[in-house]
């Protein structure tokens, strides 16, 4: 063959496509693809079961006939089988099928067509009472039926808050008897709902799930959930950036109340839809505002390392708790000495007998007899009054001057609506001089985002980045930071992939750190995680403090819903104005090196007008720096105060 036969024709430089060259195919694969084509059709499919029992019985005969001719299976004078013949086939099939057994053929042929009707009437009713079967538990999977439960907690809506709320309520009722029951009503199937708390909350063994499928905002379906019963009501936000949902399940709950004096708890996002929320029934819903929380938090976080590891301790249900207590023996005695009289609790403040609530009040305030105490304990047993020990009685306060504050730089990593909100809440803790650098990737942040960045005395530069390593570290070595906030993006990213860059900037940082050293002073490291569920793998990059959004809206919904006094506690204490959490350096109350008890760091505390409920020890804190606070120490623990260590108290920041 000439060159020319070999060339490619209409093909340009790929030539032709050569032909495909024929495999063959084994007869077991072209046996397969035959029954795999034809078992769509009702016909063929028969003949082949029919062949299938027919090729059965043969094998069944053969194996009979195999058996026979092994002596050692049969006992002795076991005649030997006649030879094989039609019948014994025929009579092989006929057993198999219960019919064709009789003696002549017409009653064969007659007894087969009997067997064939039986069999396709009874296929036919079984597989409709089958049908009817599947449809019951199909039914009975999406969770249709009415609830029936006593005092429970009712969830209404869906969201990713749902799953640290069943750990905490699961953790609330572990001193109980009786397991809690939980209800969770939401537009999911009953199934999807139980495989979504099986793989983010684990195994609740303490705890009684129960799960329905139906319309928030329908009245028949709502019934179903027996809220007349229940104990407490959360409503979950379900669509980010809307309150329309939870406002219109509010309506909703309150046209089948029964009870005027139940709580709602409501997340909801806008402050005006919060306050009217409350002032138009009465305070009987108790708007959760996340975004204010997650932010106070997160600013707290920023300022002193420790905060977030205390909000947390306090927020859940491990470790102390807050408490409400009557204290007859104190009437007519000073807060200052309530503070000091109890031995296993931490009191933080006062409710009067109006129901006001008074965090950390005058140390002059008197006490009356139907005023109750708001403390700190392990469990509300450890709440018991036991006078001011001697040493605590004759310590004499010595307050000392407090050095004047110098400004801090921080320096922000991402923003959102969210960063606006904690830069407004740092502000009025911040000194005149102070300053904070935002950079953000343009890709998941607005121009209109970054307009009007006013916060006071503190001033505000905006940059964004293309989020290069080598972007990152110009921004962070252009000058020493006190702090670095990185913050999650919450626009045009997903949550998972927030966290990614977040978890990424975190290990970038460090790497930085590690390089260039971290200064005499070395610069605070908080981050915020969206996902609760990334926590434990966030901890990995060693970061100062983190902040966990989904978590914290989630604890302080579970809290109020046990009990619902705790609201206008938690509203002060993250609240600016007033009271605050605050951690202030052990000088202020102790002199260094020189032990002391911790009763006295307590009388120390409330001589300055400050309410201590815990003490950190500098030494103890490991790189994630949520350890070495220790809550409610008993008044007569020793310690040697250091450098760096800190008291945790609820007062005014200095």
């Amino acid at each position: 063959m000439s060159n020319t036969e070999n060339r490619s024709l209409g093909q340009g430089a790929q030539g032709e496509p050569a032909a495909p060259k024929p495999t063959r195919v084994s007869l077991g694969k072209r046996i397969r693809y035959a029954i795999d084509n034809s078992f769509g059709k009702s016909g063929v499919f028969a003949l082949y079961m029919l062949i299938a029992v027919a090729i059965a019985t043969s094998f069944i005969v053969i194996i009979k006939y195999s058996l026979y001719l092994m002596p050692f299976l049969l006992p002795e004078g076991t005649a030997p089988l006649a030879a094989p013949t039609f019948e014994t086939f025929w009579g092989s099939f006929a057993s198999v099928v219960g019919k064709g057994t009789e003696a002549t053929w017409a009653d064969r042929i007659v007894g087969v067509l009997y067997w064939i009707v039986t069999v396709c009437a009874g296929g036919t009713i079984t597989g409709f009472i089958v049908g009817l079967i599947n449809a019951a538990l199909t039914e009975i999977k999406k969770g249709r039926s009415p609830i029936i439960a006593q005092n429970h907690t009712l969830i209404l809506g869906w969201s990713n808050r749902i799953f640290p709320i069943l750990k905490e309520l699961e953790e609330a009722g572990l001193n109980q008897r009786r397991k809690p029951t939980v209800v969770i009503f939401a537009n999911k199937t009953r199934e999807w709902m139980e495989q979504q708390i099986k793989n983010n909350a684990g195994a609740l063994k303490r705890l009684d799930v129960v799960t329905r499928m139906g319309d928030l905002n329908s009245l028949n379906e709502l019934k179903r959930t027996n809220m007349g019963s229940s104990k407490s009501i959360i409503i979950l936000d379900e669509a980010s950036g809307s309150d329309a949902g939870a406002v219109n399940t509010v309506f909703a709950v309150k046209a089948l109340s029964t009870n005027p004096s139940q709580k709602l708890i409501v997340e909801i996002d806008d402050a005006n839809v919060a306050h009217s929320l409350a002032t138009a029934t009465k305070g009987q819903v108790i708007p959760i505002r996340s975004h204010d929380i997650i932010a106070r938090v997160t600013a707290q976080a920023s300022r002193q390392p420790g905060l977030a590891a205390v909000i947390l301790d306090l927020l859940d249900f491990g470790g102390d708790e807050i408490y409400f207590q009557s204290v007859p023996a104190l009437a007519g005695k000073t807060y200052k000495e309530a503070v000091v009289s109890f031995n296993d609790a931490s009191v933080i403040g006062l409710v009067h007998s109006d129901g006001k609530v008074s965090l950390n009040p005058s140390g002059t305030t008197k006490l009356k007899a139907n005023d109750q105490i708001i403390a700190v304990a392990k469990d509300d047993d450890k709440v018991v009054y036991t006078g001011p020990t001697d040493i605590v009685a004759k310590a004499k306060p010595v307050v000392k001057k407090v050095p004047a504050r110098k400004p801090e730089h921080l320096l922000v990593i991402g923003w959102s609506s969210m960063g606006r909100t904690v830069l407004s809440e740092l502000a009025p803790f911040m000194v005149k001089g102070s300053s904070v650098h935002i950079i953000a990737k343009k890709d998941y942040v607005k121009k209109s985002e970054t307009e009007d960045l006013n916060f006071g005395a503190l001033k505000t530069t905006f940059a964004y980045t293309s989020g290069d390593i080598n972007d990152m570290t110009v921004a962070a070595s252009a000058k020493h930071y006190d702090q670095i906030l990185v913050l999650g993006y919450r626009k045009g990213v997903t949550i998972a992939d927030a966290d990614a860059l977040t978890m990424l900037s975190m290990l970038q940082l460090n790497q930085l750190f590690e390089q260039d050293g971290n200064g005499v002073e070395p610069t605070r490291l908080v981050a915020e995680i969206l996902d609760s569920s990334k926590a434990e793998i966030a901890r990995v990059a060693a970061v100062d403090d983190l902040v966990v959004s989904d978590k914290l809206a989630a604890l302080l919904m579970t809290q109020i819903s046990e009990n619902v006094a705790l609201a206008p506690v938690f509203a002060d204490l993250f609240d600016v104005d007033g009271a605050s959490l605050n951690l202030k350096p052990i000088e202020y109350f102790a002199n260094l090196g020189k032990s002391v008890t911790y009763g006295e760091l307590v009388a120390q505390a409330a001589a300055r007008g400050d309410s201590a409920i815990g003490i950190r020890i500098a030494a103890n804190a490991s790189q994630d720096g949520s350890t070495g606070v220790e809550l409610n120490p008993s008044k007569h623990a020793t310690y040697k105060p250091a450098a760096g260590d800190g008291l945790v108290v609820v007062g005014n920041l200095e």
